[in-house]
């Protein structure tokens, strides 16, 4: 019973107070007076102000709230190691039992995985355990009991109570005297140029009081090993590594692992360097002015990062009429410099309409074909000259041309078209415009005849004559247009066309751009799934083999999802290097950051929970002795109280209450009310009149 005194006036207060005090000026007038009577006056006019009051004993009937207990299990990739698993289950099934044994206690129950709470910072518990007891008012909070294996990356630090309003306990899974061996990163450079080479400085661990000796140490590029060397263990090693392509090249150091130690899913570590292009250089030929001379010009100038050394042929040497050389203001055409000494030095080097005219000799084209087969870039964008004997495909680049020219030139207007193959090609695949039909662009008006002799054809012009072939030979690569009108996509001519994207594109393919590739096996992670694109020009693709960090293997059945792109999206729960491979073609990807906390140390510990523990009254307790799983007793007990002790804890009852309602009892109201004020005015006028 909760007996409390209610006060419910009659009057306004205020006029109750004025009342009293006019009284109390009275009686003390009276007693200064000496008057008869002033104390039973003074009880009168007291009493009558506490009627007007109209107080009343009230009772609360409440019922007690149970107390909010959150049970927070970790799930997360650490506790995949050895029995954790098992033992997780069966300690969360104990203290279920137990709690579920205990009158007016709630069980809050979470789970964290990577989904949850367990993912790229490290596993979250605390985190999840303040969202669960969110909506309970710190009154009703009995505690938290935390199964995990110590490795709790949100546990806050000595002098920092966590916030929840009852004890922390922690019953933690695993061994005390867990051997592990792991890759420590010190140093990873973020950026590199291509084909420099960058320094990564690492050092190896034997935690758990095991020092000394050696241990073998792989280094693999983009999953392929290109380096093997026994390293001190203990020590800060510096590995060089070379930046081979742009964007992300994946490094992976693997060292052997230790016959004694606990898992080997952090023997491994990540290093991701974006490598970055110093400006690509680019030669320009143009064998002669004409109107789309400038159309490639502008689009490669156009790229702040493209270095551009452009000639035009304005005099071959055949041109004789009379004109002093040092009267002429044209620039010597530097053949040897560039196409014999500095030739290696180009990414992409561009024919424009050229034609032979005794500039270049023989050798200098020989130079440009194994140039391309060594691995360079190669861009013929043909005209009318690529038709006639003048052609350079009558010349030692022949061997790298992808199409023989027959002579003829097709002076038609047709609209430029994507072959069924260049539907599925990256370079012309969901080119803008090329749906309609005719596509939504403007005509052209010459082609050169030619018959493919390598490669592939993506566009063509009329009758399914080839428009843009490309190909590759040996390391290098090599397109050929087979027309000089895409100029007028560049002036708008009937509204245009694509040129730039398409002129992008293609340049990108000759620089290996890995994004278009047209036969590559693709993963990109995002968020909680991996994303698995395999890019073909085939009609089907091979299913693919995916290898989590922790070596489970899964087969992944891809579906089309537009022409030459193949996708399947696939949950992942683990933080680390996954694996893809459809028997051809293979890729790697990363999940997390690369060197993630998760991993970072799988030891079972008690240190991180203890603080948390310490500052809240609870306790940190090894929950498997021996290999058997020993729990303490759970009791509940008043707040203040101790939460814990040898082979118990305790959590916090509840204080709260509902109220389910009132009863009243008035104690100035009805005939007892009135007797008493009768009682005491007749008291007054019997004592004044004696």
């Amino acid at each position: 019973m909760n007996w409390s005194i209610a006060f419910d006036p009659l009057l306004p207060t205020w006029l109750i107070i004025a009342f009293a005090a006019a009284g109390a000026a009275l009686v003390l007038a009276a007693v200064v007076r000496r008057v008869r009577g002033a104390l039973v006056r003074a009880l009168a006019i007291a009493a009558l102000a506490i009627a007007l009051l109209n107080p009343s004993l009230r009772d609360e009937i409440r019922t007690p709230l149970s107390s909010v207990v959150a049970v927070v299990v970790d799930e997360s990739q650490s506790q995949t190691i050895e029995n954790r698993q098992d033992e997780t289950r069966q300690i969360r099934e104990l203290v279920e039992q137990e709690l579920a044994g205990l009158d007016g206690v709630e069980v809050r129950t979470i789970v964290v995985d990577r989904a949850s709470g367990a993912g790229a910072d490290g596993t979250e518990l605390f985190s999840a355990a303040y969202d669960a007891l969110s909506d309970v008012p710190p009154d009703r909070i009995g505690g938290a009991i935390f199964i995990t294996d110590g490795q709790v990356h949100d546990a806050p630090a000595e002098g920092t109570p966590p916030a929840i309003a009852g004890p922390v306990h922690a019953l933690v899974t695993g061994r005390p005297d867990e051997i592990d061996r792991r890759i420590v990163l010190e140093r990873v450079p973020r950026f590199g140029l291509v084909d420099s080479t960058q320094m990564v400085e690492m050092r190896i661990e034997d935690q758990g009081g095991v020092t000394g000796g050696s241990a073998t140490l792989t280094v693999r590029r983009d999953g392929e090993e290109i380096d093997t060397r026994d390293v001190a263990i203990g020590e800060t090693v510096r590995v060089p590594v070379e930046i081979t392509h742009g964007g992300n090249n994946i490094f992976e150091f693997e060292v052997a692992p230790r016959d004694d130690e606990l898992s080997d899913v952090n023997n491994q570590a990540v290093a991701i360097i974006d490598g970055v292009r110093d400006n690509l250089r680019v030669l320009l030929v143009s064998g002669e002015p004409h109107a789309g001379e400038r159309t490639w010009r502008n689009l490669l100038k156009s790229d702040a990062s493209v270095d551009l050394v452009h000639f035009t042929i304005l005099r071959p040497p055949e041109k004789q009429d009379g004109t002093p050389i040092n009267e002429l203001s044209l620039i010597a055409f530097p053949t040897r410099e560039l196409f014999s000494e500095k030739i290696d030095e180009f990414d992409l080097i561009v024919f424009d309409r050229y034609h032979r005219r005794n500039v270049l000799p023989s050798l200098y084209f020989d130079n440009i074909a194994q140039y391309v087969r060594n691995g360079g870039a190669l861009l013929v964008a043909s005209g009318p000259d690529y038709a006639n004997l003048q052609s350079v495909y009558y010349t030692p680049l022949s061997s790298v041309l992808p199409a023989e020219p027959s002579g003829d030139i097709l002076e038609e207007p047709y609209y430029p078209e994507v072959s069924a193959l260049g539907e599925k090609h990256p370079v012309t695949r969901d080119l803008p415009g090329a749906d309609g039909d005719p596509p939504d662009w403007s005509q052209w008006f010459r082609l050169i005849d030619a018959a493919p002799t390598a490669g592939d054809t993506i566009m063509t012009g009329p009758g399914e004559h080839p428009l843009l072939q490309l190909a590759r030979q040996d390391e290098g690569r090599i397109a050929l247009m087979l027309s000089d009108h895409v100029w007028l996509w560049a002036r708008g001519y009937e509204g245009g066309g694509p040129y730039v994207p398409l002129l992008r594109r293609l340049a990108h393919w000759l620089m290996k751009e890995p994004e278009l590739e047209e036969e590559a096996l693709r993963l990109k992670p995002n968020g909680q799934e991996l994303l698995v694109e395999r890019q073909t020009l085939g009609d089907e693709v091979a299913p693919v083999t995916l290898t989590a960090p922790g070596g489970a293997e899964q087969t992944v059945e891809l579906e089309q999802a537009e022409p030459g792109l193949w996708q399947a999206r696939v949950p992942v729960d683990e933080v680390g290097l996954y694996r893809a491979s459809d028997g051809d073609k293979s890729a790697i990807a990363h999940v997390g950051p690369p060197n993630p906390e998760e991993i970072a140390d799988l030891r079972s510990t008690t240190e991180r929970m203890q603080p948390a523990a310490d500052a809240t009254n609870g306790t940190v307790t090894r929950a498997v002795q021996d290999g058997s799983i020993e729990l303490p007793r759970v009791s509940l007990r008043d707040g203040g109280e101790r939460m814990g002790g040898l082979g118990w804890i305790g959590l916090k009852r509840s204080e709260a209450s509902s109220l389910d309602g009132v009863e009243q009892i008035p104690l100035f109201s009805g005939f007892l009310g009135l007797a008493v004020l009768l009682g005491l005015i007749a008291s007054t006028w019997y004592r004044e009149g004696h």
